[in-house]
């Protein structure tokens, strides 16, 4: 089956965000499946660097001007690039330095969808027509509006990887990017007003994905739908609708070959997480303790990821034999409380902000718990690897975090199901709790291996998700 993905990003040619780890692995395991899969995706500075040679594909004149879609391989998959200095060659993907959107992006992204669309349809005469075209997140929704418009016999899914964020435009762009006006209303791509290129996703998509089971479910309900929820029920209504689990790149987050951790470990073999733990409390300058718990977080600092909630407790949380190592950047007043907490408590806070994938690693393989107390998260990647790496994740019950960690209580320690920690309500109190529950597991060191074990043992490989994709792809070619 051929297979194209558009897509804003890819790890490690770029990567904001968790949607470029998956395409940083996705396509590679449907390849491994027989499939002919490629990536479409913008000629970054970044990518440029890192893909090396292309050669051309194609030179065109668009709604946007003359472009050039470019093509190599990268570690043995064929990726597209489309090669358009005056909207691309940018330091930063989606915005400024100062956090502001470009004022451009409604034409950046529906060249990427235009282009997604043109290359499905067989673009590339070597590569031909591909049967699916896989879309992601708002900046390719308009891919599927454009498959549309041209009646295309192009079979089209498109995911949603954080529906927080809709590619919301004024309306009069949409004589600007080669689509008719017959699409502007509800039946299509009109949004309070607006355009919206998540909803182009959402509505023209033969098929929607997102990326876990819970999360689907929520996305129907109005309070996590961002006005959605009933376009979002009439496509679970048709049995259009699926939530689909992320997983974890093995080549790139495991403990056993980890190139990036001081020493590599596995379930049969532990003393190597000790040595990551002694090594991160140097790196911080915080006492080499072995007792303290250790709890990490690697994150954007955003109320949506629940930083707040450390913050709110951290003078209780200090009062106890523990230690906290912060990795992460966003919110300029989150950024500065995490720093005036490390003055205040220096032996047992160290705050690094900003981004460094390789560091990331080294958190993640000696912390003992990892935080990820989402107000929402559709996925989360990071409690994935906190697993793969024996760091119990606590987490909120929402979305993806609710489906892939399970909360340590008497029962579930019995059975062996128990892989961290999960409080319900988002808000300081209910967090506190789950830190506390923590702090007192820890001084049951036989325990706390049991479960560390069982979080070890958990599967969240990408083969059985391409399986899965796979298995939706053939309902609809």
């Amino acid at each position: 089956m051929k297979i194209l993905h558009v897509c804003s990003e890819m790890y490690p040619l770029i990567k904001t965000g968790g949607l470029a780890d998956v395409i940083g692995a996705l396509p590679y395991a449907q390849q491994a499946e027989g499939n002919d899969v490629r990536v479409l995706l913008p000629y970054y500075p970044q990518v440029a660097e890192k893909l090396g040679e292309t050669s051309e594909v194609v030179t065109l004149g668009t709604f946007a001007g003359v472009v050039t879609l470019r093509f190599a391989y990268f570690n043995g998959l064929g990726v597209y690039v489309i090669d358009a200095p005056e909207l691309f060659n940018r330091p930063l993907p989606y915005y400024d330095e100062n956090y502001h959107d470009y004022m451009d992006n409604y034409k950046r992204f529906a060249l990427l969808s235009y282009l997604g669309a043109q290359l499905s349809e067989g673009l590339d005469n070597w590569w031909g027509r591909a049967d699916v075209l896989h879309a992601h997140d708002w900046q390719a929704g308009l891919a599927c509006a454009y498959l549309k418009s041209w009646n295309s016999p192009v079979k089209s899914v498109f995911t949603i990887h954080n529906i927080a964020y809709s590619g919301r435009f004024q309306a009069h762009h949409l004589s600007e990017i080669a689509l008719p006006w017959s699409f502007f209303n509800t039946e299509g791509l009109e949004f309070y007003g607006e355009i919206s290129y998540l909803k182009a996703g959402l509505y023209y998509a033969d098929k929607v994905t997102t990326v876990s089971p819970t999360y689907a479910q929520e996305i129907t309900e109005e309070i996590a739908g961002g006005g959605l929820h009933g376009l979002l029920q009439t496509r679970q209504a048709e049995g259009s609708l699926q939530g689909i689990l992320n997983g974890v790149d093995g080549d790139v987050w495991n403990p056993e070959t980890d190139k990036n951790i001081i020493a590599n470990y596995h379930s049969g073999y532990m003393q190597g997480k000790a040595k990551n733990k002694a090594e991160l409390q140097r790196y911080f300058n915080l006492p080499e303790e072995k007792e303290s718990l250790l709890l990490v977080m690697v994150t954007r600092l955003t109320e949506q990821k629940g930083a707040d909630f450390l913050l709110a407790n951290i003078d209780t949380i200090m009062q106890y034999p523990v230690q906290l190592i912060v990795l992460g950047s966003g919110s300029p007043d989150l950024e500065q409380a995490l720093r005036n907490a490390q003055e205040k408590y220096p032996n047992q806070i160290g705050v690094k902000i900003g981004y460094d994938e390789a560091l990331s690693h080294q958190i993640i393989a000696g912390g003992d718990v990892i935080l990820v107390p989402s107000r929402f998260e559709p996925c989360g990647l990071t409690q994935l690897y906190g697993l793969k790496y024996g760091t119990l994740p606590l987490v909120r019950k929402t979305g993806g975090l609710a489906d892939t960690v399970n909360n340590s209580n008497k029962e579930s320690i019995e059975n062996r199901t128990a892989t961290g920690f999960v409080f319900k309500e988002p808000n300081p109190e209910d967090f506190l709790d789950a830190i506390l529950k923590a702090i007192k597991l820890w001084k049951k060191q036989k325990l706390w291996s049991s479960i560390r074990q069982n979080a070890l043992a958990q599967d969240f490989g990408w083969a059985k998700i391409a399986k899965q994709y796979q298995e939706l792809y053939h309902k609809i070619v």
